[in-house]
């Protein structure tokens, strides 16, 4: 009987591990995909790059928001290049499958949607034809989009959110892959333009150059057309390893703790934004080849606040103490330093006491048994316990240093659209340093109690 027990232990041992295994597994085999990935869309923003000139942010939104299935409205005085970015993202899947449109308040639905076919019309049927048109195109450009009449509105809405198109009685799949808009003005107070302005939850004000490097450049671009490098194959892998990406309480938390910070500015944001801003970090997390959204897949997030411009500045304001608190706790993970700051504290607080027991032992000075007894136990337990956090708090720290030799490829590595990996790099070296002063507290405890360096624990505090 014991023995099958044993055996049965075993196996499910062996299940364990199994899975265990299994999963290690899966996800290695996940990440070669996701890494081609990364390096197409690498390769792909340095295109975009050489020929738009200080538009490297928004580079990367198009790229978020077209690996998730958002909408991105760009915001702007005419000139600075809205339609050309965007025909240029769509050229580096080679999808001619691109319909483009400048909007005014007499375009008829009939320049969107496609005419009705006057076949179906014999027949009573009213049904447009749609191909080369919006509902049957993979990628589209709609400049002045706020310009829409209410007759292409509520078609237009449909499009944006489902993906679907109404066409008579029959509701027609539309394969739009990313659609990006683009206005010189937001929308007056209008409930109708509300509901389409919603639908657009990546939101960048382009501007004109401000740098005299980037007039020195904008005579040296280069001008051969753009080489193919993605592929639709490529968005819906990443759509479909999102679906299974998992949000974390952690972040649920962060997310509410931004929306009422929001309201708090009188930021209103409807929950199908909120819902959607949850989606999109799936999506980058998704990226980055993790299964789990970790606070860098939320950097990007302030564009996906405002109203207004202007506004921007306020939502990042909002965002980056919440950004900063949460990363501090996730950075912390990695170098969990509270656990050996407690250590230092709880012998800290009785170092006096453990000498007065000390030297009355070495002065032959009588104690009750009991005295004795209870003074040794805690001699004991504070050389154990010092020496063992004192090593281990030593092998992170040696760990930690051999990560920042390549700090700047450890944040990369965390999420691959991150610009200004140097304004992360201060939380690590910061974490380090309070570490090994951490040490040195340990140090110095263990060295007044037993006038010796914790054995194994050796640092060089100089690196």
């Amino acid at each position: 009987m014991n023995q099958t027990v044993c055996y049965n232990k075993k196996i499910i041992r062996n299940q364990k591990g199994d899975k265990r295994l299994f999963a290690v597994m899966a996800r290695r085999a996940a990440m070669k995909p996701t890494n081609a990935i990364q390096s197409k869309i690498n390769q792909a923003i340095k295109q975009l790059e050489s020929r738009f000139l200080e538009r490297e942010e928004l580079i990367r939104l198009l790229f978020l928001g077209m690996m998730g299935g958002e909408n991105v409205l760009l915001v702007g005085p005419p000139g600075t290049a809205k339609s050309q970015l965007a025909r240029s993202t769509a050229q580096l899947f080679g999808s001619e499958n691109w319909f483009d449109y400048l909007l005014t308040r007499f375009t008829t639905p009939d320049e969107l949607f496609g005419p009705v076919s006057l076949q179906e019309l014999k027949q009573d049927r009213y049904i447009r034809q749609t191909d080369g048109y919006l509902p049957g195109s993979q990628f589209a450009f709609l400049d002045e989009i706020f310009k829409a009449n209410s007759a292409i509105l509520n078609a237009l809405l449909s499009i944006l959110n489902e993906r679907m198109f109404f066409n008579g009685r029959e509701k027609q799949p539309v394969p739009l892959l990313f659609l990006i808009a683009a206005s010189n003005e937001l929308p007056e107070e209008n409930e109708q333009l509300a509901a389409l302005y919603d639908r657009f939850l990546i939101r960048y004000e382009v501007t004109y150059l401000k740098n005299i490097a980037s007039y020195e450049l904008m005579f040296q671009m280069p001008d051969e057309p753009l080489s193919p490098v993605l592929s639709i194959s490529d968005v819906e892998y990443i759509q479909q390893a999102a679906r299974h990406v998992h949000l974390p309480e952690s972040i649920i938390y962060f997310l509410f703790q931004l929306k009422q910070a929001l309201e708090e500015k009188e930021f209103l944001i409807s929950d199908r934004r909120w819902s959607k801003i949850g989606r999109l970090w799936k999506t980058s997390a998704a990226l980055n080849g993790r299964d789990t959204v970790s606070i860098w897949d939320t950097v990007f997030t302030p564009h996906m606040l405002w109203d207004v411009p202007e506004d921007l500045t306020v939502a990042q304001e909002v965002f980056e103490p919440i950004f900063q608190a949460a990363l501090k706790r996730e950075v912390e993970k990695e170098l969990p330093l509270r656990a050996f700051e407690q250590i230092a504290e709880k012998w800290q607080d009785k170092v006096e006491e453990l000498q007065s027991f000390q030297f009355k032992r070495e002065m032959g000075e009588k104690l009750g048994k009991e005295s004795a007894q209870r003074g040794m136990s805690q001699i004991d337990n504070a050389r154990s316990e010092i020496e063992e956090a004192g090593r281990h708090l030593r092998d992170l720290l040696v760990a930690w240093q051999q990560n920042e030799k390549d700090l700047a490829g450890h944040i990369y590595r965390q999420n691959f659209l991150l610009m200004n990996i140097e304004r992360y790099t201060v939380k690590y070296t910061g974490l380090r340093i309070q570490g090994e002063r951490i040490l040195q507290s340990l140090q110095k405890i263990y060295r007044t109690l037993f006038d010796r360096d914790i054995p194994g624990a050796s640092y060089d505090y100089t690196l």
